[in-house]
C-alpha cells in the first residue's frame, strides 16, 4: 500500500513537471515561431491548438466552450500579435511577451479565486488591446470598435459568471458595448506611448480600459454583496480615482507626439 501510495504521488509530480515544461513551451514557442515565420498563423495555431479539449466535446458545445475559454484565447493570441507586430529583430519585447505568457499558462490562469478572475479579465482587457491596437491602428474604425466589444463582453463574463447574478447577460452586453464606444471616442484621436529601446508600445486606450474594467468590476461586486444596493460610500471614492487618473491621462499625456 506504501508503494502505491509513493508511486502514485511520483506521478503526480512528473505531472505537473510536465504540465509546467509544456506551458512553458508553449508561451515561448509561439513567440519564437511567430519571429521565426514572419507571421502570427503558426503561433495563433499553437494557441488554439492547445485548447483542443474545446472541441472534444459534441459540437453542441463548442460555442459554449469557446465563450468560456475566450479571456485565454485572448491573452494568448494577443502576446502572438505583439511579437508579430513588433518585428523580427530580436528585441527585449520579445522576452517579455514569452515569459507573460508564461507565467500567464502556469501561475495566473490555473487560479480561480476572486481576485484572481479578476486579474484574469484585466489581463485580457489590457493587452487584448494592445495588440489590437497595433493590428488596426491603420484600418477601418469598425475592426477596433468590434474587437473591443468582444474583449470587453469577455472580460465581463469572465468575472459575473463566477457570481448567481441571472441577468448577467445583459450586464455582459453593457460591458462590451461601453468597451466599443470608448474605443470609438480613443480612436479618433489615438496615442500610444512608446518605449523603443524595449520595443514596447503601449496604447492609451489599453490604459484606459483597464482602469474601467477595475472600476466595472469594483461597483459590480459591491452590488452584489449588498444584495442590489449601491453603496456610495464603499465605490465613491474608488469611482472618482478612476475618472481623476483618465482625465489626467487625458489631458496631460495626451501630447501629440505620441500620436498615431
Amino acid at each position: 500500500m506504501a508503494d502505491f501510495i509513493f508511486v502514485r504521488k511520483s506521478r503526480n509530480i512528473l505531472s505537473s513537471i510536465l504540465h509546467v515544461v509544456l506551458n512553458i513551451a508553449l508561451g515561448a514557442g509561439s513567440v519564437l515561431i511567430t519571429m521565426a515565420t514572419k507571421s502570427p498563423f503558426l503561433g495563433i495555431l499553437l494557441v488554439v491548438l492547445s485548447k483542443w479539449r474545446m472541441f472534444a466535446v459534441r459540437p453542441r458545445y463548442w460555442w459554449l466552450n469557446i465563450k468560456s475559454n475566450l479571456v485565454d484565447l485572448i491573452v494568448g493570441i494577443a502576446f502572438v500579435l505583439i511579437s508579430y507586430c513588433t518585428g523580427t529583430i530580436f528585441l527585449p519585447v520579445h522576452v517579455i511577451t514569452a515569459v507573460l505568457y508564461s507565467f500567464w499558462l502556469v501561475f495566473l490562469k490555473p487560479r480561480s479565486t476572486e481576485f484572481a478572475t479578476n486579474f484574469q479579465a484585466l489581463w485580457a482587457v489590457f493587452f487584448g488591446t494592445i495588440a489590437l491596437t497595433m493590428m488596426t491602428a491603420s484600418a477601418d474604425p469598425i475592426f477596433m470598435v468590434a474587437g473591443c466589444f468582444i474583449i470587453g463582453y469577455a472580460a465581463a463574463r469572465h468575472v459575473l459568471i463566477q457570481g448567481d447574478d441571472n441577468n448577467f447577460n445583459i450586464i455582459m452586453l453593457a460591458g462590451g458595448l461601453i468597451a466599443a464606444e470608448i474605443a470609438w471616442l480613443c480612436r479618433s484621436w489615438l496615442i500610444v506611448y512608446s518605449f523603443s529601446d524595449l520595443g514596447i508600445i503601449i496604447p492609451q486606450l489599453s490604459i484606459i480600459l483597464s482602469i474601467f474594467a477595475y472600476t466595472f468590476g469594483y461597483v459590480y461586486h459591491s452590488i452584489t454583496a449588498n444584495e442590489g444596493k449601491l453603496k456610495w460610500n464603499e465605490v465613491g471614492m474608488p469611482t472618482i480615482f478612476a475618472i481623476l487618473l483618465i482625465s489626467i491621462i487625458v489631458v496631460w499625456f495626451s501630447q501629440p507626439i505620441f500620436n498615431v
